[in-house]
């Protein structure tokens, strides 16, 4: 690696660092969708989001069903699912992101928006998920990601406003009834 590539890399590492700190919302992020463009997640503004770190060969894939019967029952009032592929867990999402799109539509009819597959742990996690997770930025629900559909209710302000384990099925009562107080009477 020549001088300038090395300065380079260590500017995008230094920005990627300071991303977690820098950041005032999720609004501020920047992810890549499935079919690999750039999304601003200040395009859900004014949405309650549900992201979900998702894997396809996972003990809890069959979430995948819950998650859109949730999208789908209210995703009129507001409610957006967003999916975050990850192969950080005893490598159970190991497929590219076009074989996890079409695994997804064909397996399970997911219709809402997945994204380009992350980290969502240790030093290489994505930013998104080290905002998520660091007690500076989210005191009350912080914490490292422990598997595979773990899950961040976000409100319409962008505020966190509860997380739910792996075990926390989305179509369970806990889970529904954040939902429908995050969606309120809208």
């Amino acid at each position: 690696m020549n001088r300038s590539s090395l300065a380079a890399a260590l500017t995008a590492m230094t920005a990627l660092a300071g991303a977690t700190t820098e950041a005032a919302s999720i609004y501020d992020f920047q992810v890549e969708n499935i079919d690999g463009r750039p999304i601003g997640l200040k395009e859900y503004r004014g949405k309650v989001l549900l992201i979900v770190n998702v894997a396809s060969r996972c003990g809890y894939t069959y979430q995948y069903e819950d998650l859109e019967a949730l999208y789908r029952e209210y995703g009129g009032r507001g409610l957006v699912v967003l999916g975050f592929p990850a192969n950080d867990f005893l490598g159970q999402e190991p497929g590219s992101n076009e074989q996890i799109k079409e695994f997804c539509s064909l397996n399970y009819g997911v219709s809402f928006p997945l994204f380009a597959k992350i980290h969502v742990k240790g030093r290489a996690a994505h930013p998104l998920y080290r905002f998520l997770t660091d007690k500076r930025t989210n005191p009350q629900f912080a914490g490292g990601i422990t598997w595979n559909f773990n899950k961040f209710l976000i409100g319409r302000d962008g505020a966190v406003l509860d997380r739910f384990a792996t075990k926390e099925e989305p179509g369970s009562g806990r889970v529904r009834r954040a939902v429908e107080q995050a969606l309120g009477s809208s």
